[in-house]
């Protein structure tokens, strides 16, 4: 983020790995962080894997497999490292769901670890009338810091730093990332709600802006140089909200 004066994650949501790697390639020197889906392509192979990683070493910004795991310990170790996708081997960053308790953590942690991975635990999200709100939120903010050895952080739409000290643990912070930003809609039809930078960032306190369809739209018919523009202006508009905050 720093290196790049960037606080974007690009949520890549394609399902033809042609555009999947068109999108990255033309994202990625403005995003601090690649997201993807994997399973949501049509025609995987693993070369869709080794472009991916040459991408991020390209151009500088970590992968997080969006996988939100949810399982019992052993289902959700064997689900991280094996089958067909092998997340663990190319995904710097992945989260997971906490109501299966903490097995679900030390369970990925078990994979996660030794390789260097970080975890992400989902506090909040971003639709209408979810389920992740009031217990939920605080049982999570209480098992991410009880692992600090592997949970870096939170999808939320707030701060956690209130939770965390009412918790007793005041003084420890972990890294927001918020899905549902978008520079122009409110809302996708689907249940979505959308949030601009600057009150993501600025106003609610989070670190990192998730956004998909405002950077490459539905996916057909790309235009890879408007692609790169919207990313760029993500970018901007992100990085700006960020530094108004610190300099709160």
């Amino acid at each position: 983020m720093e290196r790049k004066k960037s606080n974007l994650c690009v949520s890549v949501d394609v399902t033809k790995s042609s555009d999947f790697i068109s999108v990255i390639d033309a994202v990625g020197p403005y995003a601090a962080l690649i997201k993807t889906h994997i399973d949501v392509l049509d025609d995987f192979e693993p070369s869709v894997i080794d472009n991916l990683t040459s991408l991020s070493k390209k151009h500088d910004f970590l992968i997080f497999e969006d996988r939100k795991f949810a399982d019992i310990g052993n289902t959700v170790e064997l689900q991280y490292s094996s089958g067909i996708y092998k997340i663990a081997n190319w995904s710097h960053i992945t989260n997971a769901h906490p109501v299966p308790g903490p097995s679900v953590v030390t369970g990925l942690a078990s994979v996660g670890l030794p390789l260097g991975r970080g975890l992400l635990l989902l506090a909040e999200m971003s639709t209408k009338d979810n389920l992740a709100v009031g217990e939920y939120t605080k049982s999570s903010v209480r098992m991410a810091l009880d692992h600090p050895e592997f949970v870096i952080g939170f999808i939320a739409q707030n701060r956690m730093d209130g939770l965390a000290t009412e918790l007793g643990y005041a003084g420890k912070d972990l890294l927001i990332l918020t899905p549902g930003v978008g520079l122009n809609s409110r809302g996708d039809g689907k249940g979505q709600k959308y949030r601009t930078p600057k009150e993501v960032v600025e106003e609610a306190g989070c670190d990192v802006i998730i956004v998909g369809r405002g950077v490459y739209g539905d996916g057909k018919n790309l235009d890879v140089a408007d692609v790169r523009a919207k990313a760029k202006r993500y970018q901007s508009e992100g990085w700006l909200a960020y530094k108004n905050r610190l300099a709160l």
